[in-house]
């Protein structure tokens, strides 16, 4: 599902479940028929969701690597989906956990903390701008943006 919200976005929407398909049939992924029809199921409940369309859309990308300092701490990651606005910039990341939490104080602290990372380091790339961090659910889906306090507290 990651690989798939990586890379479907890049591709014609008319064309997205044929390239999803015969992405997930490929004999390397072992998946019968019925995890990939699951999977292309849940891909898609996402990516036709109007409600996540400015994620994927023109001026968001994929897996941007991140580096740096952040006090005593290196940091060094991937961000699944970085949306640049003229006043905000958006850190997505994708979770496929099962069931996903429900409030962002049930959110697994290592999670918190890999955000708050980013946030600090996107935050020395676009000063100025408001950093928003948070985390789409696959299963559901759901997109809980966490609480700056939050962030805040398990920043590095």
């Amino acid at each position: 599902i990651h690989r798939l919200l990586q890379l479907l976005p890049e591709i014609e929407a008319g064309a997205r479940r044929g390239a999803a398909r015969r992405f997930l049939e490929s004999p390397a992924h072992g998946l019968d028929d019925d995890r990939i029809a699951e999977l292309l199921e849940e891909t898609f409940r996402v990516l036709d969701n109007p409600e996540y369309a400015s994620v994927f859309g023109p001026g968001s990308r994929p897996e941007v690597p991140v580096v740096g300092v952040v006090g005593d701490t290196a940091v060094s990651g991937r961000v699944d989906r970085l949306v640049v606005e003229p006043d905000r910039v958006r850190i997505l990341d994708f979770k496929t956990n099962r069931p996903p939490p429900v409030r962002p104080g049930d959110v697994p602290r290592g999670y918190v903390r890999q955000m708050a990372a980013y946030r600090a380091l996107i935050s020395d790339v676009y000063p100025g701008r408001e950093i928003e961090c948070s985390l789409l659910w696959t299963d559901g889906p759901h997109l809980m943006t966490l609480p700056a306090d939050a962030l805040d507290a398990a920043a590095p």
